[in-house]
């Protein structure tokens, strides 16, 4: 006997091929029905039998295209007093609910890459060249359900051509929401300094490949912002970029033109070459090779190149027969947030770009490169933006709507429903108001695509954060409850909920600060406890910042009250008799246990790094210059103050003094400090275990950025008989607390 079933399929079903792939499948099958997206995943209704019907059910998830991936699939079977005759595609239903997955952008597939270069194809040589299987989403879209009328692709009417292959089962690009061709989509054009467009077509993108051979600087429209290019060859072209975008020292992102390319200047595991041509096309950190260390000087301070290839047409067209590797930086001013705007990045850029390459196809959304290392054959995220976001974290444990609004360094925000979290992309930090309107904005947008009105909103213990102001905003307008969350707790709970974690642990924090419980500034912390509390069970002894925050960018001052403490000659340090003036006094020294501090201060004594150009910079190359062969260790002394096992850097920093003066290599002291530190990270967690019984740790902070510690700590840990946890899906940077914050506040409300 015929039955119907109706099936409902909710995850990344929109935009990724998968009412094509259902139309195939049930052509296979020989049935009829139709399928429709919605504002929560996709609906199919299909008459047959049921036998028949459960086996094609069954095959949906075994058989759906690559890019789809499927959270849930729930289906019915009713008996119709009518029948479906052959099998169509209705329009999209906004329901109330809306509960929909979108897509992240996708690198160009091989099939269009392959058409992109194939003379006599009505595509070939199109910037904007895509089908279901690749190209914009997140960055176009306006709204939900993904149909073209919701995205920028909306004021480019389908020619003839496209609209026939949209329309066509057999087709590729069968209802891709970007496809165009040069008849009817969107065009490039170049404009000079002046922001002038004077050259459409492939003059434009002749006219950008005159300039970068001349050595100039083009700003590039990509999928979600500004790139500034130029030539990698001279050191001269990357140091004038560098003075005009006032950019001294950070080091440069680089898109290379295949993978050959980067092996020239670059090691690259089977790993991280799956990864970077995967087609999420994220930012690698790769180790440069011995050789070509003195070459890349002028891109990178230290061992690792962040590295990418080309993700969209316009980026192999531009590469084509002209360069092996361009710089790729974000086009950003002072910390703001990546231009995505026409008129924007002409004039913002004017005196720092010499042309434009531009289009017409409007970016609504900014996304930033992603960018990670590899750890255990995955990504380990330092910025997760294009290319993963807006997928979302999966944690059962998220019943309520909340909004997290995360920390100030590295900022973003996260949204949670009904078992996931949805971490936004990379916004930059909070401190100007272009940054905080793109913050806000962003919001808004994730709010209204995924149907979030919060029920609460949580934010950090520290009052004068811009997101904790825009918590407290957010929470007087809306009349909703405001959570406060410890920085540090925080940190712990995102790692445990990206993966799955319940119950206690222990929790290694090791980062630049964040205001404790008790009104001081924290950063290397062993702790114990679970979503809902938490206790300190572990620090180090704290470290006078002098001046303040100014401490963080002349290191010499945390050099100083390392060795004032440690009774050893300050006299090493530029200022000595400045800093003991403030020093004496105690007037604006606050007190920090940063594990950040600690890093500056020993890479100033050491003389690798006197002054930071860029956030962390001296614990980068404190870790860049460490002999990955050396297992020695420094004296490390803890002792127990009311329960707490605090690491007594004093005798460790006498140690490296006397070694500095011997004259004992940089790189064996980098290490050893290093070495010495994973050998007290131990002893805590074996102190905390003892206490509390607990045997499973999480890592988590920016320090733990550094790979020489997160290539053996794990590992020591484990002989020591712990279970550890690292992040896997979000980063363990600032950037990684909106998601502990979120998940503090589901525990807290949940136990109300």
């Amino acid at each position: 006997m015929l039955e119907r079933a109706r099936i409902r399929i909710n995850g990344i079903v929109q935009g990724v091929g998968f009412r094509p792939f259902i139309h195939r499948l049930v052509s296979e099958y020989g049935l009829n029905g139709m399928i429709r997206n919605t504002s929560s995943g996709v609906e199919i209704a299909l008459d047959g039998e049921r036998a028949e019907l459960t086996r094609l059910i069954a095959d949906i998830p075994q058989k759906a295209p690559p890019l789809a991936v499927i959270e849930d699939i729930q289906f019915e079977f009713e008996f119709p007093e009518d029948r479906f005759e052959g099998f169509r595609i209705q329009e999209s239903e906004r329901g109330a609910l809306r509960n929909t997955l979108v897509s992240p952008d996708l690198g160009i597939c091989d099939d269009c890459l392959r058409e992109l270069f194939t003379p006599g194809d009505r595509r070939y040589r199109y910037p904007f060249i895509n089908c279901t299987n690749c190209g914009p989403r997140f960055t176009i879209i306006k709204d939900v359900p993904y149909d073209r009328k919701m995205t920028s692709m909306s004021v480019f009417p389908m020619c003839p051509e496209c609209e026939r292959e949209y329309r066509d089962i057999r087709d590729r690009r069968y209802h891709a929401q970007p496809d165009a061709c040069p008849v009817c989509g969107p065009k490039i054009f170049f404009a000079g300094e002046d922001g002038v467009p004077y050259a459409e077509g492939e003059h434009a993108l002749t006219e950008a490949k005159r300039l970068l051979s001349d050595g100039k600087i083009v700003a590039v429209k990509g999928l979600g912002g500004f790139h500034l290019a130029c030539r990698t060859d001279r050191p001269d072209f990357a140091m004038t970029l560098r003075r005009r975008k006032h950019r001294d020292e950070k080091p440069f992102a680089v898109m290379f033109r295949n993978t050959e390319c980067i092996r020239t200047y670059c090691e690259m595991t089977d790993a991280e070459e799956k990864i970077l041509t995967s087609f999420h096309r994220p930012i690698v950190l790769l180790q440069i090779k011995e050789g070509a260390a003195d070459e890349l000087r002028a891109l990178s301070d230290n061992r690792r190149l962040g590295v990418m290839l080309p993700y969209t047409p316009l980026h192999y067209l531009l590469f084509e027969g002209s360069f092996d590797a361009l710089v790729m930086t974000s086009a950003n001013l002072s910390e703001r947030p990546v231009l995505s705007g026409d008129e924007e990045a002409t004039e913002e850029l004017r005196g720092i770009a010499d042309g434009f390459l531009l289009h017409n196809r409007e970016i609504l959304t900014k996304c930033d490169d992603s960018v990670c290392t590899v750890l255990n054959g995955q990504e380990y995220f330092f910025r997760r933006s294009r290319g993963y976001v807006p997928y979302p974290v999966r944690y059962a444990g998220f019943a309520h709507k909340i909004l997290a609004c995360g920390a100030e360094q590295k900022a973003n925000f996260c949204l949670t429903k009904e078992g996931y979290a949805f971490p936004s992309q990379h916004i930059g930090d909070l401190k100007n108001m272009e940054t905080l309107r793109h913050y806000e904005e962003q919001i808004r947008h994730f709010e209204r695509l995924f149907d979030m009105m919060p029920e609460a909103v949580v934010c950090d213990l520290h009052p004068d954060y811009l997101s904790t102001e825009t918590a407290e905003r957010i929470s007087s307008e809306a009349g909703i409850p405001l959570l406060r969350v410890q920085h540090h707790h925080a940190h712990m709970a995102s790692c445990m909920a990206d993966n799955g974690l319940e119950g206690d642990v222990i929790g290694l924090i090791w980062d630049g600060t964040g205001l404790g419980t008790d009104g001081t500034s924290w950063g290397g912390e062993c702790l114990a406890g679970g979503y809902e509390n938490f206790e300190r069970t572990g620090s180090i002894r704290p470290i006078p910042l002098i001046g303040g925050d100014r401490a963080m960018k002349e290191l010499d001052r945390v050099a100083y009250a390392l060795l004032k403490a440690a009774g050893c000659d300050t006299g090493v340090v530029q200022k000595a008799e400045d800093y003991g003036r403030i020093h004496s006094t105690g007037l604006n020294c606050p007190l920090s246990s940063g594990m950040g501090r600690l890093f500056d201060g020993v890479s100033a004594i050491l003389g690798i790094r006197k002054t930071a150009g860029y956030e962390g910079q001296g614990a980068i190359l404190l870790e860049a210059a460490a002999e990955n062969d050396e297992t020695g260790l420094l004296p490390c002394s803890l002792t127990e103050e009311n329960g707490l096992l605090l690491f007594d850097w004093r005798e460790t920093v006498r140690a490296l003094d006397e070694e500095v003066k011997k004259g004992t290599a940089v790189g064996k002291l980098t290490a050893r400090f290093m070495n010495t530190l994973m050998d007290m990270a131990v002893r805590q967690c074996i102190f905390t275990r003892e206490k509390t019984g607990l045997s499973r740790v999480v890592l988590s902070g920016g320090s733990f950025q550094n790979m020489y510690m997160m290539s053996r700590l794990p590992g020591k840990l484990e002989q020591a008989g712990f279970e550890v946890y690292c992040h896997r899906q979000t980063a363990c940077n600032d950037e990684g607390i909106a998601l502990g914050q979120a998940a503090v506040a589901e525990a807290l409300l949940t136990s109300r």
